[in-house]
């Protein structure tokens, strides 16, 4: 893996956000807090950046699990910024409901509708409270492989982490003094019970870190695990829709 000066780093992350902000004549930002790392990092970044005046929080449950509202609170109380709690849980069981009259649907398609709920909170708000852009918690290790909702906790202005591995966004938060609990605490996208990062993708962060690292440098990857290396290349393969524009049909000139 790379080396990085942390605190460099995050200097230049939040001069980038101010500056981002300015060419978008925004005053304000939307983060929507989960209780995971990801969020609470970037949460961080943009008050070390903008302010807490600035910041609104969301904290959005959707069946969710009361452990992480919990953290989600104790994040936004380490930073002491202004939160909205909306429960999207009605929502989310009216939608089944219309949608099983004519499609079932599936267990990925029936989670993936509280990610893009959350989505549509976040830009409501950001639209109601003027001049606010809703800010992205994807890092780098989750974007190559696709793990996040297209539409959904992918729909957003910017991304400041973006192009950080998971150990160097637990670094970063370390470096911001996010609560321990926070940084130790098992990846989770909440979209159903007991569900965690690793357990569905089959792998542990550190492992995808040094693979996906690897590929973007154009490292070998001989000493690694094969199984694991052939995953990661699959997921990046198939979800690189994600990442890209939306196709367009161009007329022949």
């Amino acid at each position: 893996m790379r080396t990085l000066d942390i605190k460099k780093v995050i200097e230049d992350i939040q001069d980038w956000i101010k500056s981002y902000l300015k060419s978008a004549n925004a005053k304000g930002i939307i983060v929507c807090v989960s209780g995971g790392i990801d969020s609470a990092v970037t949460l961080g970044l943009c008050v070390g950046a903008i302010g807490k005046e600035n910041i609104t929080t969301l904290i959005l449950p959707c069946e969710s699990n009361l452990i992480d509202e919990e953290d989600a609170k104790l994040v936004i109380n380490h930073f002491n910024v202004k939160s909205y709690r909306f429960d999207l849980t009605s929502v989310y069981r009216e939608l089944l409901k219309i949608f099983k009259t004519q499609i079932k649907g599936n267990n990925l398609s029936r989670a993936n509708i509280k990610p893009r709920l959350r989505m549509v909170s976040a830009y409501f708000s950001g639209q109601s409270l003027k001049n606010h852009l809703v800010v992205g918690t994807g890092n780098r290790t989750e974007d190559a492989i696709g793990y996040f909702t297209k539409y959904g906790d992918g729909g957003a202005d910017f991304l400041p982490i973006g192009d950080l591995y998971k150990c160097e966004v637990r670094a970063i938060g370390k470096e911001l003094g996010i609560p321990e609990k926070i940084i130790t605490k098992a990846p989770s996208a909440g979209l159903w019970e007991g569900q965690t990062d690793e357990g569905e993708i089959g792998m542990t962060y550190e492992e995808m870190d040094e693979i996906i690292y690897r590929i973007d440098y154009n490292q070998d990857l001989t000493n690694l695990e094969k199984n694991q290396v052939e995953e990661v290349q699959r997921l990046i393969r198939v979800n690189k829709h994600k990442l890209e524009p939306v196709p367009k049909y161009s007329i022949k000139k």
